[in-house]
């Protein structure tokens, strides 16, 4: 029997949500929120096969791509076949595979004259010292401190930290919109994606494993952040921080606030990638990374390719 697709919902999360401590991944795509988040971007649908790996097939303007299986280290070259068979047999394509993490790269150890591997070098993840975040000590973010400092002494008494659950959606909801407004009409096209995710996961918040937390000033909520973790490698993935940008200091006080209340105990904190952008870039080089997730372009030759060494 053929590999069968289905479209990703919130009902899969617990069939699919084993399969992704299986094996050592550091990036953000480790961890199923940031799968949910991005399902209708990209179409996202999966397939499990023989009950040993989880298959992905994905279509942006017109193109199929694949991710990497998330499976058990020893079954991954089999996984790894099972897709681009699919690919091959099924859509008449040779396989191409993006965000391919560097440990399944690394196990594969795929021959250079039937595939092209490249680093994605925009998609790579920062990965931060979780102490670091929630002290902020050191000489390096001082200025990370200061702002943070200065937030808190301008509205102490006026503002609260507060876990978010399901009944906040309409107060999130409502300072999305008024976030959106302000970033006005000419921004990427991922945010409003971002957006339809942010809505999806509200709707169905109490089936999916996440964290949601925000800063309310004067009853108001005007920054918040949701995240997940992987026990696997003690890290907590921040897939959503949002705060009024006209308030110094609240994102700072946002991103620590979240990791100190809702990830006491990680090690690592993964906060995606910057996607090329320069000044998504330049923020999170400021609280200075201690590595990065990097990830891959997979993509089979076809004949002439292979032919040419290309």
């Amino acid at each position: 029997m053929g590999l069968i697709f289905k479209e990703l919902t919130a009902d899969d999360a617990e069939i699919m949500i084993p399969f992704y401590t299986m094996r050592s991944n550091r990036t953000c795509d480790s961890v199923f929120l940031e799968s949910f988040i991005w399902k209708d971007m990209y179409h996202v649908r999966y397939a499990v096969w023989e009950g040993r790996a989880l298959l992905w097939l994905m279509e942006e303007r017109g193109e199929y791509f694949s991710a990497m299986p998330l499976c058990r280290e020893e079954d991954l070259k089999d996984a790894f076949s099972a897709i681009e068979n699919y690919f091959n047999e099924v859509l008449g394509k040779p396989l191409v595979i993006h965000l391919a993490d560097e440990e399944a790269v690394r196990c594969l150890c795929l021959p250079e004259e039937e595939y092209l591997v490249e680093e994605q070098e925009d998609a790579r993840d920062y990965l931060y010292c979780a102490k670091s975040l929630r002290t902020l000590s050191g000489r390096k973010l001082h200025k990370k401190k200061n702002r943070l400092n200065s937030f808190l002494r301008q509205y102490e008494g006026r503002y609260v930290y507060r876990r978010l659950d399901c009944s906040d959606k309409e107060r999130v909801w409502k300072f999305l919109d008024l976030w959106r407004e302000k970033k006005g009409e000419d921004v990427e096209r991922h945010l409003d994606y971002e957006v339809t995710g942010i809505h999806s996961i509200l709707h169905n918040c109490f089936r999916l494993p996440i964290r949601m937390g925000g800063i309310f000033i004067d009853g108001t909520l005007r920054a918040f952040s949701i995240g997940s973790e992987n026990p696997l490698e003690r890290m907590a993935v921040i897939h959503i921080e949002k705060a009024d940008p006209d308030i110094p200091g609240l994102y700072q006080a946002m991103n620590q606030q979240f990791l100190i209340h809702e990830f006491p105990d990680v090690e690592l904190v993964n906060r995606e990638d910057d996607m090329g952008i320069m000044g998504l870039r330049k923020a999170k080089l400021s609280y200075q990374p201690a590595d990065f997730s990097r990830k891959y372009l997979v993509r089979q030759k076809e004949t002439g390719d292979k032919n040419n060494g290309t």
